[in-house]
C-alpha cells in the first residue's frame, strides 16, 4: 500500500498518525492499547502474536487491532519502521 494514501486514509477516519523506529531486534512482552491501531510497515519486519496466531508483516503490508486486544509484538535484527495510526 502507498505510504501516502495510507496516511490519508487514516487521518479521514479519525486517527492520530505517527512513525514508529524500532532500531533492532526487541520482543514486548503481552500487553494490550487503550486505543485502535491501524499500521503500515514502511521497513523492515514486525510479528504480531495475538488470539493464539503469529502473523508477520513485512514492507508494504498493514494490520489493525481494535483497542484492549491483548497481543505481543517482536522484531527482526534489523530497523523496522512503521506508519501508526491510534484512535482513542
Amino acid at each position: 500500500m502507498d505510504p501516502k494514501n495510507f496516511e490519508t486514509e487514516l487521518v479521514r477516519e479519525g486517527y492520530e498518525v505517527s512513525k514508529s523506529v524500532t532500531p533492532g531486534a526487541k520482543v514486548n512482552p503481552e500487553h494490550s492499547h487503550p486505543f485502535d491501531v491501524k499500521a503500515l510497515v514502511l521497513q523492515g519486519a514486525m510479528s504480531l502474536t495475538r488470539d493464539g496466531k503469529t502473523e508477520t508483516y513485512t514492507v508494504g503490508q498493514t494490520f489493525s487491532m481494535p483497542r484492549g486486544c491483548t497481543h505481543y509484538e517482536s522484531y527482526g535484527d534489523g530497523e523496522t519502521v512503521t506508519l501508526v495510526g491510534r484512535k482513542h
